[in-house]
């Protein structure tokens, strides 16, 4: 699935645009070590956090797009670090738990 598809499901502001790539499923945790002992590469990540570190984590699992629920803003530091390291950083009005279960259903719907 195409990483324009989830911002459409979502109904996401999207506040750093990166490239539309293959996501290959969404991970919901604001556990900065759980994101980095399990999330796959290429998912979407849910989270409340909007800190430098997320950047980071972000980086190194190469998720290529960061979801911020309940209307979570970064500031412009955080914000100017994705855009120059490619990553998308989303926001949505959901709950983690809404948007997890929406990107879920996206990923494992039947056609």
């Amino acid at each position: 699935m195409k990483l324009s598809q989830i911002i459409d499901g979502l109904g996401c502001d999207v506040l750093v645009q990166g490239r539309d790539v293959d996501v290959i499923d969404g991970y919901a945790s604001d556990l900065l070590s759980d994101v980095m002992a399990n999330c796959p590469e290429g998912a979407v990540w849910l989270t409340l956090q909007r800190h430098l570190n997320v950047i980071a984590v972000a980086q190194l699992k190469r998720i290529p797009a960061i979801v911020v629920t309940n209307n979570g803003r970064p500031d412009d530091a955080v914000l100017e670090k994705a855009d120059e390291e490619g990553l998308t950083i989303l926001t949505t009005a959901m709950d983690t738990f809404s948007a997890a279960g929406r990107i879920f259903r996206m990923f494992h719907s039947e056609p």
